[in-house]
């Protein structure tokens, strides 16, 4: 049976324009306000951190594995 999904909105021809004007837009703003850019480069890596620690520990499995009292000194 053939996967009759429609195809993603991003590889219509709508979507790669789309693409492409975000990445001339995201150009323009980087190009034109890098000096605003710069100054906050130090608050957004510090912000970076806390929001790292929220999205990237969910696959580590803390609390779905119930912990056997044999296997502590392992």
């Amino acid at each position: 049976m053939p996967d009759e999904r429609p195809p993603s909105f991003w590889m219509s021809s709508r979507g790669l324009v789309a693409l492409g004007a975000i990445a001339i837009l995201g150009y323009l703003l980087v190009m034109e306000h890098r000096q605003h850019l710069v100054e906050w480069l130090p608050y957004l890596i510090l912000l970076a951190c806390p929001l790292m620690h929220l999205f990237m520990h969910h696959g580590h499995g803390h609390g779905h594995r119930p912990r056997r009292h044999d296997d502590e000194g392992r």
